[in-house]
């Protein structure tokens, strides 16, 4: 027994087909429609959870020590020792973008940090009483604003640890206040 082909009328034929295209513009629609949206939704993520351009400015940053520099840390040599039984200065790198006050000798220049695992916001303590500022960690290639004195030894008596004894002529600088600077 051999089946035969069941006729299709010319109408009946088109009529799924036509049904198929138009499905496949609306449903194409829908999904640009959704493409810009979620693309929408990312920016506007991107742009509220974004930090906001900081130059590093407060009162305590622009009035303590004698000079006011914003400088990109280069490098930290050594490890930062986080013991809460030992007070110190940690010595770092930094190359000055910009003096705000006071003068400095080059365009790289060596400051020593106290206790620098601490938090500058929490770093104060009985023996150092006028530091501080609004960075929450060291990391290289950071900007920070400062606010510094020269030379560290007339206003901090203590261990410095100073993996760069030897490297410049210039003197240690004393950092005050240390802000974070944000682009």
């Amino acid at each position: 027994m051999t089946r035969s082909p069941i006729p299709i009328e010319r109408s009946d034929f088109r009529l799924p087909i036509a049904d198929c295209q138009f499905q496949s513009k609306n449903e194409n629609r829908k999904s640009k429609i959704l493409d810009v949206l979620s693309l929408l939704c990312v920016l506007g993520l991107c742009v509220s959870c974004s930090k906001k351009p900081d130059t590093g400015e407060d009162d305590k940053v622009t009035t303590l020590g004698s000079i006011e520099v914003t400088a990109q840390l280069l490098e930290i040599r050594g490890k930062i020792i986080d013991d809460p039984l030992y007070d110190y200065a940690h010595v770092m790198k930094y190359k000055v973008l910009q003096v705000h006050r006071g003068k400095v000798e080059g365009d790289i220049i060596y400051v020593g940090h106290y206790n620098p695992a601490e938090p500058r916001s929490s770093v104060a303590d009985a023996r150092v009483r006028q530091i501080g500022g609004n960075l929450k960690r060291f990391k290289a290639t950071d900007i920070h604003r400062m606010a510094l004195e020269v030379p560290i030894d007339d206003y901090y008596m203590g261990g410095i640890i100073n993996k760069y004894f030897g490297e410049s002529k210039y003197p240690i600088y004393w950092a005050l206040w240390t802000n974070l600077v944000i682009k």
